[in-house]
Parts: C-alpha cells; sequence; structure tokens
C-alpha cells in the first residue's frame, strides 16, 4: 500500500524538483510490464545550470554517472526511490538532504527535450515505476464502483445528474 502523499504547500511531505510549478515535457507512461518500453518517470522542461531541489526528506543512495549521465538516487521513508538525471550531483552517497534543499544543478543533454534542459524525475517503490506527479498532486483519484453493493441491499443505483454519485473518490491508485 502506498504511503499517503499531500499536495505541495505549508506542511506538505513533497515539492517540485525543480521549484515552482512543473513545465511538463514528457509525462509518464507505465510500461505494461517489467521489461516493456515505456517512459518511466516524467521529463520537466527547465534551463540548463539551474538548481535541482529534493523532492522530499530522504538520503542519497547514489550519485555518479549511469550510462554516460550524472543521476542522482534519493531514498525517502515508506520505500519509495526518486530519482534526477541529468543532474551534476552537489551531494554524496550517505548524505542526508531535506525537501527543497539542492541536491545538484541540471545539466543540459536530455535526448528529446525541447527546452534548454529537461530533468527527468523518476520515482519507484521496490520494482515498481510509479509517476512522481502523484507526489505533487496526492495521487490519481481512483473511481469505484458503488452500485452493485448498493444492489445488494436493496437500493438503486443513485441517477446520474443528481448531485449524488454512484462512486467513492478520493482512494490513490498508486
Amino acid at each position: 500500500m502506498p504511503a499517503a502523499v499531500t499536495a505541495t504547500g505549508p506542511g506538505s511531505a513533497w515539492s517540485p524538483p525543480l521549484g515552482g510549478e512543473p513545465v511538463v515535457t514528457r509525462p509518464f507512461q507505465r510500461p505494461p510490464g517489467p521489461y516493456a518500453a515505456g517512459h518511466r518517470g516524467v521529463d520537466l522542461g527547465s534551463s540548463a545550470e539551474g538548481p535541482v531541489l529534493a523532492a522530499g526528506d530522504g538520503v542519497v543512495v547514489f550519485a555518479g554517472m549511469v550510462a554516460g549521465r550524472p543521476v542522482v538516487s534519493v531514498d525517502h521513508p515508506g520505500g519509495l526511490r526518486t530519482t534526477y538525471e541529468p543532474v551534476d550531483p552537489s551531494v554524496a552517497a550517505g548524505q542526508r538532504v531535506a525537501r527543497g534543499s539542492p541536491i545538484g544543478a541540471l545539466s543540459p543533454g536530455h535526448p528529446g527535450c525541447p527546452r534548454d534542459a529537461c530533468l527527468h524525475w523518476g520515482l519507484r517503490r521496490g520494482d515498481t515505476y510509479l509517476d512522481p506527479l502523484a507526489l505533487l498532486h496526492g495521487g490519481r483519484v481512483r473511481l469505484l464502483p458503488g452500485g452493485a453493493s448498493r444492489r445488494r441491499r436493496g437500493r438503486a443505483p443513485c441517477a446520474a445528474g443528481t448531485g449524488s454519485s454512484s462512486a467513492a473518490a478520493g482512494a490513490a491508485a498508486w
């Protein structure tokens, strides 16, 4: 079960890794299987050499090169790990970071980036990749069917447009 997430703002656990409102140049695309193609994070447009910030409190578990690109990975409570690339790190493995603290500078050269520079921001729990924007927006809302349980109790489902809903909302689906 995912850890509770809250939207950004005072008292929240997460904030955008580039500060301000994120400019998404390529969204998360969940792969259909563990080895299938997909986009296992989001690309956020920005300016080269700008600061990259820790999205939440945690411990840096990696800061170095992967496949010729500089990467920083941070472990967070609840089994979450965020990754940031290409980032020229200003932190080292084992270092504690606080939400909003600088972890490096954004490097140019992310393939397919339509801006001066793009940050590829990833999130996973164990081996499962998740949409990191869910951290900022409290997760996706999943509508659960309610009509079947109402019929079992002898009640008809609510009619559309009556102001009532036959679905429950609010569960984080990731």
